[in-house]
């Protein structure tokens, strides 16, 4: 074979081999999250030991006030997993913008959801069928006779337009390789908890909608809990 030719076989194989790599390779270690939630003490704030009706009430006064500087999104996370090979990023990066607007002090993670082990795999076994044909395609006449065949007609065809072909099973093999890996998910998590699912309801929800959802559980996160704690 020559350079072009090694070259069209080395590619897809240098390429097969990275995304190997990638699959089995060990995620890497969460990065610690800085403390956020650490305020300067109040000025003016209550000495130990005074319980006077007005100390308490100021007091509690400046527990508010302190958690307020974070917002009343403060305690609550929310994450939105999508398809990355989608190109949901472009949603996923409107809707965080208009949480943390509407929600001062939110903490929005945004995630790839992939799709199901069975579907990964078998992408990864694309480019293995895309390699073994090619390499059929330029090696034929000494492969058939290994194994006692005859190169059928069609074989003989398709080779009459080598550089055609190989670019065809190329291209439909990267088709079928991306559609593979996409999972069309956008799910939106609060706390943990599944809020919205794209996967369930076929579409994706509205910035009010999405207000909404998260809005009606931020009575539910550590910001509404310790304002409980404040005033009981």
């Amino acid at each position: 074979m020559d350079r072009v030719q090694l070259l069209l076989l080395g590619l897809p194989i240098l390429l097969f081999c990275s995304d190997v790599v990638t699959l089995f390779a060990p995620q890497p270690p969460a990065t610690p999250k800085p403390d956020r939630h650490q305020h300067q003490p109040a000025t003016g704030a209550v000495q130990p030991g005074d319980s006077s009706p007005d100390a308490e009430a100021d007091a509690a006064s400046a527990q508010v006030a302190e958690l307020q500087v974070d917002g009343p999104g403060f305690g609550t996370t929310v994450e939105l997993k999508f398809c990355a090979s989608c190109s949901y990023r472009g949603n996923a990066m409107t809707m965080k913008s208009m949480l943390d607007t509407s929600f001062p002090g939110i903490h929005v993670v945004l995630e790839n959801y992939p799709p199901p082990f069975p579907k990964r795999a078998l992408s990864k076994v694309v480019p293995v069928i895309q390699v073994g044909a090619i390499g059929t395609l330029m090696a034929g006449d000494q492969i058939f006779p290994r194994f006692g065949m005859v190169p059928p007609p069609w074989y003989y065809s398709l080779r009459a337009n080598r550089f055609g072909t190989m670019a065809s099973i190329w291209l439909f093999g990267n088709f079928a390789q991306s559609l593979l890996q996409s999972s069309g998910a956008f799910e939106v998590y609060c706390n943990g908890q599944l809020v919205f699912s794209k996967l369930s309801e076929q579409r994706f929800p509205s910035e009010f909608e999405l207000r909404e959802l998260i809005g009606s559980r931020l009575s539910d996160s550590q910001f509404g809990k310790n304002l409980e704690k404040v005033w009981s």
